[in-house]
This record gives C-alpha cells, sequence and structure tokens, in this order.
C-alpha cells in the first residue's frame, strides 16, 4: 500500500475531505477515482490497495464520515455531489481520470459525465440505484420514500431495517409489498430505541433525492467519456441489479458483469464479511485497459 495524503477542500455549504494515493513508481496512467453514496473512502480501502502502480483518489462525500456540512444547508443532491466530485478532480491536478462509482456514487458519475465529460476518460458505474428505469417505479419510489419517513419518525434502526428488507427482494415489487408491517431491528441485530440522531444522509436525504434523478442519457450515449454501467454476478434480481442493467438499455449498451454483488470489491472495512476484491480488482484493471 502506499503512503495516503488526506486533504480538505472547501466547497459552498461543505468541506470535503480527500485522500491521495500517489503511485508507487512513475506511470503515464491518469489517477483512478473511486466513489461511493453514501459510503466513504473507508470503503474503498481493500480495492485502493490493489492499484498500487497509478495514483488513486478517494473523498467522502458530504456529510459522510470526514467530510462535513454547513448547519442549515441545503440538502445535496445528484447535482451537488457531481459538482463536488469534480472540484477533488480539479483539486488534484485535473481531468481526464477513470472513475470507478460505487451504488449512489454511480448515480452521481453519470450526472458527472454529463456535465464535467472533460474530467472523464472512463467511468464505471457500478450498479446505480435508479428507480426512475424499473417497471415498478411507483412502488419502489413509495418504498423509498417510506424509509425516509420511517427514519424520521423512528430514527436509524427502524429506517435500516426497512432498507435492509427492501433491497434483498428479488424482482418487481408491488401495492402488497407497501401493505407489509414493517420488519423489528431486532431481527437485523439493530438497535430497537431512537436514539434522537436524524443526520444519516442516506436515510435523510438520498431515499428521497435519488428517486427524482433522471440521467441525461441522450448526452451519454455513445459520447466521450467512454461509459460503461457494470452488474454484479450475484447481484441478481434486486434492486440494483435490476437498475443497472435497466441503465446500460436506456444507454444502449450491455451491462459489464463483475464478480460479487453489489458491493463486489469489499474487503470488509465496515465490519462486513468481504465480497470478492481481488477477483473484482482484476476484472476493474481489465475494463479500464480494454
Amino acid at each position: 500500500m502506499t503512503d495516503r495524503k488526506t486533504l480538505t477542500l472547501d466547497a459552498p455549504g461543505a468541506v470535503l475531505t480527500y485522500d491521495v494515493r500517489e503511485a508507487a513508481t512513475p506511470t503515464d496512467e491518469p489517477p483512478l477515482v473511486l466513489i461511493g453514496l453514501p459510503m466513504g473512502a473507508e470503503g474503498f480501502t481493500t480495492l485502493a490497495g490493489h492499484f498500487t502502480d497509478r495514483t488513486v483518489v478517494t473523498y467522502d462525500p458530504r456529510g459522510v464520515e470526514r467530510s462535513t456540512r454547513a448547519p442549515g444547508s441545503t440538502p445535496p443532491d445528484i447535482a451537488t455531489h457531481a459538482d463536488d466530485v469534480h472540484r477533488v478532480i480539479e483539486a488534484v491536478g485535473g481531468g481526464p481520470v477513470d472513475l470507478f462509482a460505487s451504488s449512489g456514487g454511480a448515480a452521481v458519475a453519470l450526472e458527472l459525465a454529463a456535465e464535467h465529460p472533460g474530467d472523464l476518460r472512463t467511468v464505471v458505474a457500478h450498479e446505480p440505484p435508479l428507480p426512475s428505469v424499473l417497471p415498478d417505479r411507483d412502488a419502489m419510489v413509495a418504498a423509498m420514500h417510506g424509509i425516509h419517513d420511517t427514519y424520521q419518525a423512528k430514527g436509524f434502526g427502524a429506517a435500516m431495517a426497512k432498507f435492509i428488507a427492501l433491497v434483498m427482494v428479488e424482482g418487481e415489487i408491488g401495492p402488497e409489498y407497501l401493505a407489509q408491517p414493517d420488519p423489528d431491528p431486532a431481527m437485523f441485530g439493530l438497535p430497537t430505541e431512537d436514539d434522537g440522531a436524524r443526520d444519516d444522509l442516506m436515510f435523510g436525504v438520498n431515499m428521497v433525492s435519488l428517486p427524482g434523478y433522471e440521467p441525461r442519457y441522450d448526452e451519454l450515449r455513445g459520447g466521450t467519456p467512454r461509459l460503461l454501467v457494470a452488474v454484479g454476478e450475484a447481484t441478481g434480481e434486486q434492486m440494483t441489479g435490476r437498475s443497472a442493467r435497466a441503465t446500460a438499455e436506456r444507454l444502449g449498451t450491455e451491462p459489464v458483469v463483475f464478480p460479487g454483488g453489489h458491493g463486489g470489491f469489499s474487503g470488509g472495512e465496515y465490519g462486513q464479511p468481504a465480497d470478492k476484491p481481488v477477483e473484482f480488482a482484476a476484472r476493474l484493471r481489465e475494463v479500464l485497459a480494454d
């Protein structure tokens, strides 16, 4: 692992924290930027360790881990996060860079590719959770809004239980899913008491911002940068797998299959079991080299 340098960057309504791992030896390859949402830089520790031959940049989205939001600032939408990533890319010397983006970060990558195409050489958007492309869009949006409402009413444990239940569903959902009783947080080892905190970005903001986001497909089709939508081989018919395949279809491309599931690159950074980080990194290297 190369040494990691941690830096901060002022942005409107936020202070962003990002990390730069310089290439172990000089290289002509552009930096590789790794982004997630709501996951921060810590979640990419294992993946970054497989790319010591090039400079790797990670960051915490505003309101996540080390990056802060100004009190009373407007809740960030996908365009705001894309602007933040643009600022980080400028701070490390400008583009074009290669970008790997996970989950909500993949939606951010699609917006960045449309708004600042010169920042990017290749984009790998891994499983963007976009209800707008799904046949069960209305039910999925209602479910995501329901998680937000549960968070506001009952706190983190109750909201996380509903979120886990939703992302585990295989296939489409409908009114019968929305009519189910809320799951017990204790079933997932989650706290049953409300600690009063309401600063979780995923439940407090993303559950209502992601459903309304529509990528600019006409601007993204067949242009620059090179844009690949990726899906995990183990994700199956869960929401993010269905969304990734549908997004690729909207772009007129085939999804690129990666090892593992939604967090295929994970090395267990947050205490979860590791997925397939070695195989995932090898596949990413292969895709970027094509």
